[in-house]
């Protein structure tokens, strides 16, 4: 799988280079304060994944304290979250306390943000992912009023900063120089190295470091989601016609995308039923290697009325996806099957459908079937299964 940054990712620094502090930008909102080395630990009033709420005095007893601002969504900070308990694990009997804190407001994050996690930045969806990766530190929610992530300068997620005993802050930046989840990938522990310098009387050797993965989602940025949301709204759909030869071409999927196939007709219930579920996912994972076929078995002569279903649906082909489509000599994702019999649509696409529709088919590249379902799909079932293929961590290319 390719790796690539989201919008936002900040870039790293060599080992051993020192950040600057960062200034206040136009892409910073109003009260952001960008902590120096020797400040106090803000205060914060937040609560935690446990429904209790947590202030600074709760962590009173830490030798050192540890503010993590961590996020479901993100790839990079998803990828430190198996280091960043070993941290815990490690250091706990040594006095030192990690607290995790989510800066994002969920509103703030477009579909397509989230194809590499099953959950958006919500509380309640915190806490579903804090149980299922096992969390052993609390998880805190910022993201309704932001002045925590404002106070301490929050540039990304995962954002780390170490406060010595008086709570003056000794280290800030990035928890290490990986955006893999593979403990191998790590070059340069730096959280790790700030710690351990600190517990052994060291001045820290390198106190700043430039936080690396993706940009904190203020706010204000509701505003690009509607925008985003008009766009999918507005865009029309092309609707071509193919036959079983140019549907076999494409469930043979000689591409780097996983393929999701869906049959329809806009007169079947459980196929329009469902259809907002398909586009969901399409959204999805539209920042990253995949694509949604559908295919309408309505008649050739029908297929205004398919694209104006496809339109009202919003079903439209991502930005990221066109240049892949034109090289195959493609002008859309969406079709009118031609044939004198469903029968060759069931030899070209998949030979174990059972004949009704709706019916969905998810391939990997070269054509290995991921998931089929006959019938009204389940989106989230769905989704879970794309996302177990593709992953959800960024992985180094071979």
């Amino acid at each position: 799988m390719r790796a690539f940054f989201l919008i936002g990712v900040l870039p790293l620094l060599a080992a051993g280079q020192t950040a600057p502090k960062a200034a206040k930008s136009a892409a910073q909102p109003e009260g952001f304060h960008a902590l120096a080395l020797g400040d106090p630990a803000p205060d914060f009033d937040l609560v935690g994944i446990d429904e209790e709420r947590y202030a600074l005095k709760a962590f009173a007893d830490a030798k050192l304290l540890v503010v993590a601002f961590l996020s479901n969504h993100c790839p990079t900070s998803q990828a430190i979250e198996g280091r960043l308990k070993q941290f815990v694990t490690d250091f706990a009997p040594q006095g030192v306390r990690v607290v995790a804190i989510n800066p994002n407001d969920p509103a703030a994050l477009r579909p397509d943000e989230l194809g590499y996690s099953k959950y958006n930045d919500s509380f309640p969806e915190m806490q579903r992912h804090a149980a299922e990766q096992k969390f052993n530190f609390p998880y805190l929610f910022d993201g309704e009023t932001q002045k925590t992530a404002l106070a301490y300068g929050c540039l990304a997620t995962p954002h780390v900063f170490v406060f010595d005993a008086d709570r003056k802050l000794r280290y800030q930046g990035r928890f290490d120089d990986s955006r893999f989840a593979d403990p191998a990938t790590v070059t340069a522990p730096d959280a790790r190295k700030a710690v351990e310098d600190l517990l052994a009387g060291r001045p820290v050797a390198v106190a700043e470091t430039r936080p690396h993965g993706c940009s904190t989602k203020w706010l204000g940025k509701r505003a690009q989601v509607a925008a985003d949301q008009e766009k999918w709204q507005t865009t029309p759909v092309d609707v071509q016609v193919i036959d079983a030869k140019g549907v076999a071409e494409l469930r043979r999927n000689a591409t780097k995308k996983v393929r999701l196939f869906n049959v329809f007709a806009t007169w079947c219930g459980p196929c329009v039923d469902e259809f907002p579920q398909l586009v969901a996912t399409q959204r999805k994972f539209a920042l990253r290697d995949f694509e949604f076929i559908a295919i309408s078995i309505n008649e050739t002569d029908e297929i205004a009325e398919v694209k104006e279903f496809l339109e009202e649906q919003n079903a439209i082909v991502p930005d990221r996806l066109k240049p892949s489509l034109k090289a195959e000599g493609r002008q859309g994702n969406a079709y009118v099957f031609k044939g004198a019999s469903q029968d060759e649509l069931i030899a070209a696409l998949d030979p174990e459908w059972p004949g009704p529709i709706p019916h969905t088919l998810v391939v990997a590249p070269g054509g290995e079937v991921i998931f089929r379902h006959n019938g009204e799909i389940e989106g989230e079932e769905l989704r879970a299964k794309i996302l177990e293929h593709l992953g959800r961590f960024y992985v180094p290319e071979e």
